[in-house]
C-alpha cells in the first residue's frame, strides 16, 4: 500500500540518481501525491508534486531529467494523453502509469503508447521503486544519446564541404578508388581527406565513424550499460505481463 510505503528503509533505487534526476509525481490524491514524494525523498532522489497534469506541463522545462509517475485519473489529462503531449514537445522522461481502475484494454493502450510502467493500485513500494530505479535509469542513457548526438552533430560542422562529401561517401560504402572516381580526385588526396575526416570525428576505426554517423545512439561509451530486463512491462494483479502483445 502507498500509505505503508515509507516506513521501511530505503534500498539501493537511491544510488540511480546522479544529482539532476528528478521524479516528478502528478496524482490529483494529495495523500497519495504526498506518500509517494516522501518516499522517493527516503530514498535520496529528488522528487516534485504536481496535482493536475495541466500544472505539471505548464512548468515543464528542457532542463528536466528524470521520470515521471502519473495517476492516469489525473484531472484534465490521462496518463497516456500525457506521454502523446510530451512526445510533442519531445520530451523524452520516462512515465510510470498507476491506477486504480486497470483492465487489460487499458494496459495494452498505455504500452504501446510508449509508457515505462503501468502499475495498478494498491502496490507495494518494492513495485514503485523498482520502476522508478528502471525509469531513471532509461532517462540517463537517453541523456547520454543525447549528448553524443549533439557532440557528433558538432564534431561534423567541423568538417570541410569536400570532407563532408568524402565522409558521406565512405559511410556509403565506396572504397578510396571509387571514391576518387566519383569526385575527380586522386586515390591519394581522398586518402588525405579521410585521414582529416576520421581525426575531426574523433573516429578510431571505420566501424566507429560509421556508427557515430549512421546511428549516434549505437557509439559506446564506458558509461552505457544495458537495460535491465522487463524495463517494459505491466503489473497488474492477476495478469502476466502485456509487453509483449
Amino acid at each position: 500500500m502507498v500509505d505503508s510505503m515509507v516506513q521501511t528503509s530505503p534500498i539501493a533505487v537511491g544510488q540511480t540518481n546522479d544529482g539532476r534526476q528528478t521524479v516528478f509525481v502528478i496524482d490529483q490524491d494529495g495523500a497519495a501525491r504526498h506518500a509517494l514524494t516522501l518516499l522517493m525523498r527516503t530514498e535520496g532522489l529528488t522528487s516534485r508534486a504536481f496535482a493536475s497534469a495541466r500544472a505539471f506541463l505548464d512548468q515543464l522545462h528542457n532542463d528536466h531529467h528524470g521520470c515521471i509517475i502519473a495517476d492516469i485519473g489525473t484531472p484534465g489529462i490521462d496518463g497516456i494523453a500525457l506521454l502523446e503531449d510530451l512526445n510533442e514537445v519531445g520530451c523524452l522522461m520516462p512515465i510510470i502509469v498507476i491506477t486504480g481502475h486497470a483492465n487489460v484494454p487499458l494496459a495494452v493502450r498505455a504500452m504501446k503508447a510508449g509508457v515505462a510502467d503501468f502499475i495498478e493500485k494498491p502496490f507495494e513500494r518494492e513495485t514503485i521503486l523498482k520502476a522508478v530505479e528502471i525509469a531513471l535509469e532509461t532517462a540517463r542513457q537517453r541523456d547520454l544519446i543525447k549528448i553524443q548526438r549533439a557532440a557528433i552533430g558538432r564534431r561534423r560542422e567541423t568538417l570541410t564541404k569536400r570532407e563532408d562529401q568524402v565522409l558521406s561517401l565512405v559511410v556509403g560504402g565506396m572504397s578510396n578508388r571509387e571514391i576518387a572516381d566519383e569526385l575527380g580526385l586522386s586515390v591519394r588526396t581522398v586518402e588525405i581527406y579521410r585521414g582529416k575526416v576520421m581525426l575531426k570525428m574523433q573516429a578510431d576505426n571505420l566501424a566507429a565513424l560509421i556508427r557515430m554517423t549512421l546511428a549516434p545512439e549505437s557509439v559506446a561509451t564506458t558509461e552505457n550499460v544495458a537495460l535491465a530486463p522487463g524495463a517494459r512491462r505491466s503489473r497488474m494483479r492477476g495478469e502476466p505481463s502485456l509487453a509483449a502483445l
